[in-house]
């Protein structure tokens, strides 16, 4: 993954990099993770979910964790979640998400202060 470590104009350091560059890893067949760069506050995720996938398995928050729909339609716990669609679950909740026509997500973690 190419980080540009940069600071603003207050002096504090952010990362940017291209998501399309980051290296993707297959969590369960036709489901690629890219990570993101992360902070002591929080971990972030680029999903895609081809046609016809669900999660592997079942995801228990442990801490706050939200995602914003890309592309695509995202299908959780029976509700159906379009482009533009943010989506925020409390620590303690837990969902499975699936899609038929397939969809692009970014996931964010909050750690636990």
């Amino acid at each position: 993954m190419s980080e540009d470590m940069r600071t603003d104009k207050a002096g504090h350091l952010k990362t940017v990099v291209q998501v399309d560059d980051v290296e993707a890893h297959e969590v369960a067949p036709g489901i690629m993770r890219r990570r993101l760069p992360t902070t002591a506050y929080a971990r972030g995720w680029l999903i895609d979910f081809a046609a016809g996938t669900e999660w592997p398995e079942v995801d228990e928050h442990t801490t706050e964790e939200r995602y914003f729909v890309l592309s695509g339609e995202v299908i959780d716990g029976g509700e159906r979640h379009g482009p533009g669609a943010y989506v925020v679950f409390a620590p303690g909740s837990e969902h499975r998400p699936r899609t038929e026509e397939g969809a692009r997500m970014l996931g964010i973690s909050l750690m636990s202060a």
